[in-house]
This record gives structure tokens, C-alpha cells and sequence, in this order.
């Protein structure tokens, strides 16, 4: 007998519940965390999610159609693969599909709108609004000036006008929930779906403050991609042809702030956290686990490594990663004794050798990456006096891997930074500083050492170890 597909109406999962909840960029990481949040909140069957791919259409939709929105999440633990499947997602769409985004906009049962597009995906500008000299977003402004429902490319557009389609159909307040992996995300995505929206229609601007909720959130689950080997083993493990599985850490955590209008799954009951002030975890999270990643892509690609696992267990990765957050952890907000522990199951979640969590997936973009998750302590650092090795280090590794060093150069920036990088390191490393800092690539002191680290960096590299 040949496999089956997952499918709701053979009796696997729920049956697809209510769609109340619409998602902004379908991808690995939304289905193996809000989609699970979800799932296991005790009113699950009273929330579904329509799912949007982000600015261009993906085979996954075709997949998850064919599987009624139904897919495998496998947990993988250090010493076994868990398998569930999840039934939160009701309806997958293309990014094409515009006239089923605006319908959802105009429904009132639509209580909340959460967004994982990345950070690059809300084009902001260096002042932190909406980059209106980008060509596609000038398009879109042109777009919805002209016809609110007509076709847009950007995230930004997309979410004003369906926000333009709620206005218009008089469908209630909602919630916006950004969980994309950055600090104030809420204050992000509010800001530059005003600025988009001021310039569109300024009675739409004055809508959105009365009618439109923004909540900041910080989330984590290290989530790698799911390979054809990642099939084969939901395939032989529960005996259903599954062919969008998503691989997944144990570990899961979401921490939101903000209001709710229309109300929201409860996912409390999955373990998510509602604070009056999300700052704290975004910072153990994104200087501690993100910085270290950031440290291990650069350093450990560098040493050979291809995996995070690999790199952790490398004794010199593993001496720099500690040197890192000894200098990031006296900059929490939070307990000595809770940071501590956090760090402990931070080396427990990096060292599982099952998870074949890529170096060069988490190198990508580091020229929006290495802003917030590593200058906030250098700064730091140097207003009290200091030029901290443990911060320099992850810098210096980024500055190899623009050079050729480790993995390959994937960054929104990519033309402009791997330029900067090029030629005598002593000119080169305050041109690459300047673009992320200009007071630190004016910062002798820590270009010396830098420059020192990049040199020290470049004796260590290897050849790529079969992992």
C-alpha cells in the first residue's frame, strides 16, 4: 500500500477551525511557533490562520493545500525525533492572491494580523521610517493612491491596504502582531505602516490610531530548513507522505505586549508570556542567543564548521562564545542567577547534534543583524571606558566572512559591504565600521583591536569538514 497524504477529511488532525487569524509570510519558522502556540491553546478549534506567502509565491502553498493546510512538526530532541501534527492552518494563500487578503481584512471575525517577513522586509529607511526612495515602494504608494484594492508588492503595502479594506468595510479594530526576530518590533512595524498610510490617505492615518493595535512580541525556536532526508524520516516514523514537515528545537518561548481589540487564542495555555514591557527578553534573547549565533556563523565557518552543534563543541568557538556573554550579561535587565540559567540551556539547545542547524543560514544579512544584536553592548562598553575582546571578536569574524573567509556572502547590503571590505585590513575595517557606526569607525581603539582579531582570524581557517 503506498503512503497517504496528511489530510483532514482521512481523520488526521482537527477540522479546520474558523479563520480569525491572518499571517503575513508563511514560512518554516510562523508554522513551527505561532501555528503551534496556537494549536495548543485550549480554544484552538475557535481560531484558524489563512496564511500568506511574503512578497512572491512559493510551491509550499500548492503542498499545504494539497494537505488541507495540515502538516508534520518534528521536535527534534537530542536523543529522539517527537512528531505532531498541527491543524491551526486553515487556509494558505499565494502572494498573488490579493483579493483573499483584502476579504479577510473585511471580515470582523478577524481578530489579529502577525507578520514574519523580517526585518528587511519593512524597508526601513536609516532614520527608521519607511524608506519611501525604494522603487517598490514608491510603485505601491502609486498603486494605492490610485485604487486602494489594487495589487501591491510590499509588506508594508499589503498590510495598509488591507487595513484601507477593513476601514472601508467598518469590520472593527484588530490586533497587528510583528514576530519578526528584532528589538521594538511593534514600534517597527506601527511606524512604517503609518508613514505608508499618511502618505495614501491621512483620514486612513487617523483611523489606524483609534482602530489598530500594535503588540510587541519576542519570540525563539531555532528552526533550521527541512531537508528531503527530513521527509524520509516522517515518511518511515508515522507512515504519511508528508512533504512540508517542519524540524524544529524542544525549546519554544513568545513574550508579548499590547492590546488585544478583538481578542486572541489563549495561547497562554501553550506557555506564551503577556508583559507590560518585552525590552528585557528581547535583549537576553537577541544579544544572547542571536549574538552567539551571529559569533558561531562567523568564527565557527571560519574554523570549518558548517553547523552550530559542530562549532559549539569546537573549543576555541566554545572559549569565545562564553568571552561574548560574559561581556553581554552584566547589560541585562534581568537576575543574575535567571541570565545564568538561560545560558546553560542556551549551551544544551546549541550542542544538539540533531538539529543541523546551518552557519550559513544564520551568516545571511549581517549588516541588519550585527546592529542589534552586538553594537548595543559595545556601545555599552565603550561609554564606560572599555574595548571589549568578546564584543570586537564577532565583528572581526564578520569582517573575514565579507573577505571570503568561511561562508559564502549572503546580505541585503552584500555589493556595497563585501566592498567596503576589500584591500589593506588597517583601511578597510573603519570603512565596514563606518557603514554600521560612524562613531565606531571612527573609534581608533576598537579598530586597533579589530584589525588585530581579523588578522588572528584569518590564521584560523580550515577547510569545510564533512558534517
Amino acid at each position: 500500500m503506498s503512503p497517504s497524504r496528511l489530510s483532514r477529511t482521512s481523520g488526521q488532525g482537527r477540522a479546520a477551525a474558523p479563520v480569525r487569524l491572518v499571517h503575513l509570510g508563511l514560512g518554516n519558522f510562523f508554522r513551527a511557533h505561532q501555528c503551534w502556540y496556537t494549536e495548543h491553546a485550549a480554544d484552538a478549534a475557535d481560531w484558524g490562520f489563512a496564511a500568506f506567502t511574503g512578497s512572491r509565491d512559493n510551491p509550499l502553498v500548492g503542498e499545504l493545500n494539497e494537505q488541507q493546510g495540515l502538516y508534520t512538526l518534528v521536535s527534534r530532541a537530542a536523543d529522539a525525533d517527537r512528531f505532531e501534527v498541527l491543524s491551526s492552518l486553515s487556509r494558505v494563500h499565494a502572494a498573488s492572491e490579493h483579493d483573499a487578503w483584502l476579504r479577510y481584512f473585511q471580515a470582523p471575525e478577524l481578530a489579529a494580523v502577525t507578520i514574519t517577513v523580517t526585518e528587511a522586509g519593512y524597508l526601513r529607511g536609516p532614520g527608521g521610517g519607511l524608506d519611501i526612495g525604494r522603487p517598490q515602494v514608491q510603485a505601491d504608494i502609486e498603486t494605492l493612491r490610485k485604487n486602494p484594492t489594487g495589487l501591491v508588492a510590499t509588506a508594508p503595502a499589503r498590510l495598509v491596504a488591507g487595513l484601507a479594506a477593513r476601514r472601508q468595510a467598518d469590520a472593527g479594530p484588530l490586533a497587528l502582531v510583528p514576530c519578526d526576530n528584532t528589538p521594538g518590533n511593534g514600534t517597527l512595524a506601527g511606524r512604517v505602516v503609518r508613514d505608508l498610510a499618511r502618505l495614501v490617505d491621512p483620514g486612513l492615518a487617523a483611523w489606524l490610531e483609534d482602530s489598530v493595535a500594535v503588540v510587541s512580541t519576542m519570540v525563539d525556536r531555532i528552526t533550521p530548513h527541512a531537508t528531503p532526508e527530513d521527509v524520509a524520516v516522517v515518511l518511515t516514523s508515522t507512515g504519511f507522505d508528508d512533504r512540508c514537515p517542519v524540524v524544529s528545537e524542544p525549546f519554544h518561548e513568545w513574550v508579548l505586549s499590547g492590546a488585544f481589540p478583538a481578542g486572541r487564542p489563549h495561547w497562554h495555555d501553550a506557555g506564551a508570556t503577556f508583559t507590560s514591557d518585552v525590552l528585557p527578553y528581547e535583549h537576553r534573547k537577541l544579544w544572547l542567543l542571536n549574538g552567539a549565533h551571529s559569533l558561531l556563523a562567523y568564527a565557527g565557518s571560519i574554523r570549518g564548521h558548517k553547523t552550530v552543534a559542530r562549532a559549539v563543541s569546537d573549543q576555541a568557538c566554545r572559549s569565545w562564545l562564553e568571552e561574548w556573554w560574559a561581556v553581554a550579561a552584566p547589560h541585562l535587565n534581568q537576575p543574575a542567577a535567571e541570565v545564568a540559567a538561560y545560558r546553560a540551556a542556551l549551551l544544551d539547545r546549541f550542542a544538539n547534534p540533531r538539529m543541523h542547524d546551518r552557519l550559513d543560514r544564520i551568516a545571511a544579512d549581517g549588516s541588519q543583524k550585527l546592529p542589534i544584536r552586538i553594537l548595543p553592548v559595545l556601545r555599552a562598553e565603550r561609554a564606560a571606558g572599555r574595548v571589549p575582546a568578546g564584543a570586537t571578536r564577532v565583528l572581526a569574524a564578520w569582517v573575514c566572512h565579507l573577505r571570503g573567509l568561511g561562508a559564502a556572502v549572503s546580505d541585503v547590503r552584500a555589493e556595497e559591504v563585501v566592498s567596503l571590505a576589500q584591500g589593506p585590513l588597517s583601511a578597510a575595517v573603519p570603512r565596514i565600521l563606518a557603514a554600521l557606526d560612524p562613531e565606531l569607525g571612527a573609534d581608533a581603539d576598537v579598530v586597533t583591536i579589530i584589525v588585530d582579531q581579523s588578522k588572528e582570524l584569518s590564521r584560523q581557517r580550515r577547510c569545510h569538514e564533512p558534517e
